[in-house]
This record gives structure tokens, sequence and C-alpha cells, in this order.
């Protein structure tokens, strides 16, 4: 059998149905099902309103639910809310354009908890800019620029945050690659399209424009974005507290057996669950190695 006959590598899901069909779809692809879902569940008519008016007032993001509150939840929840139809489709083109590029380099569980990461940190940068600011005010200090004067109940809704995260991690793996804007139409090297959006939402925010809230949680989601796809190991035990793992190290099986017996295929299998799980980036070189020589025997054979 081939290494790639194995499921690990395979991602075409062909012959495959029912739920093991569904197991096939990328996380990012299960992001934009979970958003799109929430958006259009939220058009159902619900009393004198609709679902979606219902979820944002128990989902979205405000300094006064979070810090006067202490409803935690929301720094979460208010991600896989959207404001209208323009605000979903654009945000959820932005992760099938980009998403899984960064899902392919840091495996399903850490591309995860990056999204999530980054969607935290831009609800967080939103709260400290529009906090700061009422202490500001409450203290009789001068404004200072980038602090949100706004009403604290204002809610933040929108997965734009993991979105300026995923596009800022691409600018970081494929920085030379060419995408074709859409307004206006011309090609532009990826990291030159990230940091131009990061440098507008910055401006933005500075000088207090329309959306001034929603661009501080763009650059919230951008400076996450930047640090941890740099430091991919930070995220490896995010998803802990739903369970801890046992991540204790084990004695394991060289992946090359001594010479004329081939390779060790259990060890092989184990090294592309890795890849499968935490991307290419989580291999050491004695891994990388095994997988090299492993290839080669296989096709000596």
């Amino acid at each position: 059998m081939a290494l790639y006959d194995r499921d690990y590598v395979r991602d075409d899901g062909a012959g495959r149905g029912g739920l093991a069909g569904l197991r096939t779809l990328s996380v990012n692809v299960w992001i934009i099902i979970i958003n799109v879902a929430v958006f259009v569940v939220g058009m159902v008519k619900f009393g004198d309103g609709s679902l979606g008016q219902r979820f944002t007032d128990l989902g979205h993001l405000s300094t006064d639910k979070l810090i006067f509150h202490w409803e935690v939840w929301r720094v979460i929840t208010f991600q896989f809310l959207h404001a209208g139809i323009a605000h979903v489709f654009f945000n959820m083109f932005g992760l099938y354009m980009f998403g899984n590029i960064v899902e392919r380099h840091l495996g399903g569980r850490r591309y995860a908890a990056f999204y999530l990461v980054c969607g935290v940190a831009g609800g967080l940068m939103y709260l400290f800019l529009n906090f700061s600011a009422l202490v500001f005010a409450y203290l009789h200090l001068p404004a200072i620029p980038g602090l949100l004067i706004t009403n604290p109940a204002t809610p933040l809704v929108g997965a734009s945050a993991g979105v300026f995260g995923v596009i800022m991690a691409c600018a970081y793996i494929a920085p030379n690659a060419v995408v074709q804007l859409l307004f206006p139409p011309v090609p532009i090297r990826l990291k030159l399209l990230a940091y131009g959006y990061v440098g507008i939402a910055l401006f933005n925010v500075l000088f207090g424009g329309q959306n001034a809230g929603g661009d501080a949680a763009h650059v919230g989601g951008a400076i996450a974005g930047f640090f941890f796809i740099r430091r991919s190991h930070l995220l490896h035990d995010f998803f802990d507290i739903f369970g801890k793992r046992d991540d204790r190290p084990r004695r394991r099986a060289e992946a090359v057996r001594p010479a004329g017996r081939g390779p060790d295929m259990a060890e092989v299998d184990r090294i592309l669950a890795k890849v499968r799980d935490e991307g290419l980036a989580s291999l050491s070189e004695r891994e990388k190695a095994a997988l090299r020589n492993a290839t080669e025997a296989q096709r000596r054979a």
C-alpha cells in the first residue's frame, strides 16, 4: 500500500457518504457552514422580531456585557453573528479564499484554535480601546487618538477579526502569492494586500472614522495572526479546557527499520496522522526525515 493511499493524506472524499463524508470536510469549511447557518436561521421570524435579533442579544460582544456583567462566552459567540448579508458574504469569502492555505499549514486542530484566538484578540482590542475611553472621560483626561468614545453597550459582531488573522497568516505562509482584487480588479501580492488592509483599519481607528470599533477588532485580529502564525506551538493546548490530552513523551519506534526490512508503516501512519491534525509545521526533523525515507523506500519497491 502506497503512502498516498492512506486516509490521512486523501481529501477527495471519494467513495464516502453519510457521516464519513461529513468528516472529510475541512475545519475551514465547517466554520463557513456554521456562520452561514446561523445567519440563515436568524432570518426566521420570532415574536415581534427575528431569531437573528435574539441571537445578537444573547451573543454580541460589548464593554457593558463583558466587563460590567462578566458574560465571558461572548468573546466566542460574537464571531458567529453578522449584521447583514454583505457582512457575512465578504467575511466568508475571505475565509474561502485564504482559510484553506492556513489550515494546510497548521493542521485542522491548530487552525481552529488560531481562528478563534484571532477573533478573541479582536474583541479584546475593541473592549480595551472603548474601556480606556470611558476611564479617560471619567477622570476628565483629554482623549488620545485611537480611543473609542462610544456607548459601552454598543454591540460588536462578525468574523472579521478572525478573517484578518487568517489573511495575516497567509502573508507569512505565501507572501509573494498574487491575488486578484474585486474592487478595483487588479492583481496584488498577498503580503501587500494584508498589510494594506491592516494599515487602512489602523488609520480608521486612529482618526475615528466610520466603523472605527469594527476596525479596532480587525487590528487586534491581525496582530494575533501575525504573532501566532510564527509561534503556532502556543496553540497546541487551546482545546485542553474541554479535556486534557496526554501529550507526555512516549517511546516511539524508528520510522525506518534496519537495512533491507523496509519502513515501519505503523510509525509512518502515526506521523501522517500528526500532519492531518497539527500540520506539517508540527513535525520534528526526525519525523520529516522518516517520511522522506519511507517515501523513498516505497518508490524503490
